[in-house]
């Protein structure tokens, strides 16, 4: 649980603890109290269930004193036998609270059948003790869904029940003695806790309850007739405080005493409390009531500290950081993004008004982008430009999450951006370097091709040599072109399907391609465009583009396995009969395209090929990994 919600529920716990004294000090009627009790903490905890359980004379049974939410015939009348596999016994020896989070997983104790019938999941009980460790019973908490009770919920009933233990004391005498002083009474009716003792007017003290023995370490023996300095810390004795307080108490009828007081054994706590003057009637002395909340002002330091180490930390982060509620509004910045921006610390932006710093040509895509979020709940991550102080904008990376509370709702956002100007200008280089290699690449193909026309014309014509070396130098000039293009428009499987027909002038009409779009990692390419390039001009000299009538059917599928996504492209030539019986014959191997498609693909790209010219026609089936394991290599 954040530090804040902690905190919060922690206060509210103690408005119910200051609720129930309330409360249970103005009744002298033991079952409304402990009926109120179960009521309130019930309501504290967030569950339906609450109960008492009061030990029977003999210590052999429990009765169900007390409770809400059960049904009738419980509370009054249930009784449960104290033995070893109950852990309600166990919590009452033991002396600290058991926590069952599921019971349908609970091998340590027996859970009563009144409570499987009504449904109990989970639960958290803590014994109660009245003074000198006298065992009472046990407050217990019920709950009808798995919860995770933590050491926060064990600590609060603990402390109800250190409360609870006290009353129920007292209430238990009242039934014999039904008359007291006033001294007593007004002690009891002013308790908020149990760290509570008298003085008289010099201030010695004269009654020593239990639970300031329990907070300070001093039995009543040693504390009484002691002054109720030797509580104040030196520093505070040192400045007078003591008097101070004792002044105000007397002017006033009562003094704030919110501070740190020392112990028995030299430790301190942190009371938050109260000193009262009592009237003649009461001994004209002094009531002093404390609440040991030294866990709760360690929190609030522990959370303070921190906070301001996260403070400390943000202005180190080399980044503009921000928060806002739910809704957007409501922004504030860390210092580094108010020095950044130009704003001062005391001005708090609104939604829209930190559109002001965008770059005019950005701003119409982050303030949609940033709309979207806040619509949707969503993260975000986007690119523009913001001007500094100095009138100059710079590129950032702006990211900004949701943070949701207990209850699911979006309450805040919280965003970052990190300059990368000189990685965005580093980019537009790369990019300028690319395009200058891929212009550089595509010549030095010209130049293979004019190299090798004048090889042929030294070494003898050869116009199906030349043919050929030109069609593949442009289809890999094709390729180039391409990948050259690559950041900008992703490279598909039909486009460069396209490109290869295309520039073999394959009419519309006797080309079907049918298939998603895939996109092709550009490392993948070079090989696949050239394998399909030698099916198309294969098609064109002797298969289905070449004769009337036929067609040329391309079509593509992804699937996917245990090892990943696979592309299967199925190539269909309807009717085809071969090469003309003119044509020079391949070799008992295959020739250039054959060897490319049947051993290439499979090395380079990990596919499996097939190739078949059966009367029905040529068809040539690729499939191939999409997400390739790293040992596959390239050519």
């Amino acid at each position: 649980m954040p530090h804040r919600d902690l905190l919060e529920t922690m206060l509210e716990r103690q408005e119910v603890l200051a609720d129930f004294a309330d409360l249970a000090l103005q009744s002298e009627d033991l079952d409304e109290v402990l009926q109120e009790a179960c009521r309130l903490v019930a309501k504290a905890m967030g569950t339906e269930r609450a109960k008492v359980l009061e030990m029977e004379a003999g210590d052999e049974s429990l009765l169900v004193r007390a409770g809400v939410g059960w049904a009738a015939g419980v509370v009054g009348h249930v009784r449960l036998p104290m033995d070893k596999h109950s852990s309600e016994t166990f919590a009452i020896n033991a002396g600290e609270p058991v926590i069952t989070r599921d019971i349908a997983q609970e091998e340590r104790f027996d859970v009563p059948r009144f409570m499987k019938d009504a449904g109990i999941v989970a639960l958290v009980n803590v014994p109660i003790f009245l003074p000198r460790q006298r065992a009472y019973g046990l407050l217990q908490v019920d709950d009808t869904r798995p919860r995770d009770f933590d050491q926060h919920d064990s600590a609060f009933l603990r402390t109800y029940a250190g409360i609870l233990g006290p009353i129920v004391d007292r209430l238990l005498k009242l039934r014999q003695l039904r008359s007291t002083e006033e001294r007593f009474r007004l002690t009891v009716e002013a308790a908020t806790d149990y760290a509570i003792f008298v003085t008289d007017a010099e201030d010695r003290i004269t009654d020593w309850l239990p639970g300031a023995a329990a907070v300070f370490g001093w039995s009543a023996e040693e504390a009484l007739g002691q002054s109720a300095a030797m509580l104040f810390t030196p520093e505070d004795r040192a400045a007078g405080v003591p008097e101070r307080e004792l002044e105000t108490a007397l002017r006033e009828g009562s003094a704030p005493d919110v501070r740190w007081h020392l112990c028995k054994d030299g430790s301190r706590v942190f009371i938050e409390g109260t000193r009262r003057s009592l009237s003649k009637i009461a001994g004209n002395g002094f009531l002093k009531i404390g609440q040991d909340v030294t866990a709760r002002r360690l929190t609030e330091e522990r959370l303070s500290a921190g906070e301001e180490r996260l403070r400390l930390l943000s202005e180190l982060v080399p980044a503009l950081l921000w928060q806002t509620d739910g809704s957007g509004d409501g922004m504030t910045f860390n210092a580094r993004a108010q020095e950044y921006l130009g704003w001062s610390a005391e001005q708090q932006m609104q939604a829209g008004d930190w559109l002001d710093a965008v770059h005019p040509e950005d701003r119409e895509a982050a303030e949609r982008v940033f709309a979207e979020a806040f619509r949707s709940g969503r993260p975000l991550e986007h690119q523009h430009r913001l001007r500094g102080s100095d009138g100059q904008y710079r590129w950032f990376l702006v990211r900004q999450i949701p943070w949701h509370d207990d209850q699911g709702q979006l309450s805040q956002w919280f965003g970052a951006a990190i300059d990368i100007n000189e990685l965005r200008q580093f980019q537009m280089r790369q990019d300028v370097l690319v395009a200058e290699l891929q212009h550089r690449t595509r010549n030095l193909i010209g130049v293979v091709r004019s190299i090798a026309n004048q090889t042929m014309a030294h070494t003898g014509p050869s116009e199906a040599f030349r043919e050929a070396l030109d069609h593949r130098l442009e289809a890999l000039s094709r390729v180039q072109g391409l990948l050259s293009r690559a950041e900008q428009e992703p490279i598909t499987l039909r486009r460069i399907l396209t490109l290869e027909l295309d520039a073999l002038g394959a009419e519309g009409k006797r080309v079907v391609l049918e298939g998603p779009s895939v996109r092709i990692r550009p490392s993948r390419v070079q090989t696949l465009a050239l394998a399909l390039h030698e099916l198309a001009t294969n098609a064109r000299k002797y298969g289905a583009l070449s004769q009337t009538g036929r067609q040329l059917s391309v079509t593509w599928t992804v699937r996917d396995s245990p090892t990943g996504r696979w592309l299967h492209i199925a190539w269909c030539e309807e009717g085809v009969t071969g090469a003309p019986t003119d044509q020079p014959s391949a070799p008992p191997e295959g020739g250039y395209g054959r060897v490319l498609i049947e051993r290439a693909l499979p090395y380079a790209l990990g596919a499996e090929v097939t190739y078949a010219l059966d009367p029905g026609g040529l068809r040539c089936t690729i499939e191939l990994p999409l997400d390739p394991p790293d040992s596959l290599r390239s050519i």
